[in-house]
């Protein structure tokens, strides 16, 4: 395998620390040392490489920008380069340790009680237990304020009845951070696995996200005890800032994606010989190249700036839409483009383009939907929410 040349065309590593590039050298060498090795044939095979979960809780990858109980500490720059480099193996990978942190870790961390902050996060950061996020469900999706899942108070317990879907973990997870309606309001519960009336089902037949296990959830009268609840949590405020943190994370990780399919079509092009040369001598080729590279610094530069303003407490919903958006977009179309320039080649798992280029699909649809960013944006932009 060919040694990986990032691309860094407006000299961002300069910004870097010494503690961030080691923290990004450490994971692009897991990434291509145990990750890139057999990708293709758990993508291929549907199935998520599980043997690494210890080894991403020992590098201290798992909730790494969380503070206390065994979480690394890292600063937003270096936490958004993790994502980057694990997304630059595969996007089932970064969207594992994306759920386990953002989406399960951080709300623990900033709504739960200390016994659950104590019980569940050390655990977590290790990777000895795994979570998921129980929000998204059949008939609610962009609109989750009208979701159906509900909870009833019943002595010591609330009762939980619904579905959710398209969960990441789901399966494998052994608690669940589900949202429901409680009294009207719309609250988080922990469920743990083996709680009766709590099953799960794995969703199948998937051509995107392959190496990721995608579930659903099912609760039929299941009881869990009162001290589950996440009691700082009240509103749809609650799940929404747990978005906000996995979609901070994906607008990293999509410029590692983008990197990959540069990468590799830039060395596609200079070793493929079509009518006596390179076929990166060729003008429409070099526009290609051109443009994934101009893309891939803009999203760099988003991303950046993004990390800068979330680490100075300033950063907003609407810009991290702008930069999942943006990025996500971009990630997509330099896929695309790079599975053009390999020709037949492109849609072959000799070459990892054509798998970034079908992940891309769902990362372009979970954790907000492209035309939903772009309503939040308009919202931001006019004062008028077009989706009410």
């Amino acid at each position: 395998m060919e040694r990986f040349e990032s691309l860094d065309f407006y000299r961002i590593d300069d910004l870097l620390t010494e503690e961030q590039k080691m923290v990004r050298q450490m994971v692009r060498e897991f990434v291509d040392e145990q990750v890139l090795p057999d990708i293709e044939q758990h993508f291929m095979d549907g199935t998520f490489p599980s043997e690494i979960v210890p080894t991403l809780g020992d590098l201290g990858l798992l909730g790494a920008n969380l503070e206390g109980y065994e979480c690394a500490g890292l600063d937003s720059l270096a936490y958004g380069l993790i994502m980057q480099e694990l997304e630059r193996g595969d996007s089932g990978l970064r969207s594992f340790v994306s759920v386990q942190s953002g989406l399960v870790m951080y709300p623990i961390h900033r709504f739960g009680s200390q016994d659950q902050k104590n019980r569940f996060l050390p655990q977590l950061a290790k990777g000895s237990i795994i979570g998921c996020f129980g929000l998204t469900e059949p008939d609610y999706g962009s609109d989750p304020s009208g979701m159906i899942t509900n909870a009833v108070a019943d002595g010591d317990s609330y009762i939980l009845n619904g579905n959710k879907m398209w969960i990441t973990n789901g399966c494998v997870a052994d608690v669940a951070v589900v949202w429901a309606k409680l009294d009207g309001r719309i609250r988080g519960f922990l469920v743990e696995k083996g709680t009766p009336g709590y099953s799960t089902t794995l969703q199948e037949g998937k051509f995107s996200l392959r190496a990721s296990v995608t579930s659903e959830l099912h609760f039929q009268d299941c009881r869990i005890p009162k001290a589950n609840i996440l009691a700082d949590a009240d509103g749809l405020g609650g799940p929404l800032s747990c978005l906000t943190q996995a979609r901070y994370g994906i607008a990293w990780g999509a410029i590692g994606s983008a990197m990959a399919c540069f990468d590799c079509a830039k060395k596609y092009a200079l070793s493929r010989i079509q009518f006596g040369k390179p076929i990166g001598s060729f003008q429409l080729v070099q526009a290609k190249l051109a443009e994934m590279a101009s893309e891939i610094t803009k999203g760099q530069l988003l991303a950046l700036r993004l990390s800068q303003l979330k680490d100075a407490g300033t950063m907003t919903a609407q810009q991290v839409s702008l930069s999942k958006r943006n990025n996500v977009y971009w990630a997509l179309e330099i896929a695309r483009s790079a599975r053009d320039l390999l020709g037949a080649s492109g849609v072959t798992h000799e070459y990892p383009v054509g798998r970034h280029m079908l992940n891309l699909e769902s990362v372009k649809t979970y954790e907000g939907t492209h035309d939903i960013h772009t309503l939040i944006l308009g919202h931001e932009i006019t004062g008028i929410p077009a989706y009410k």
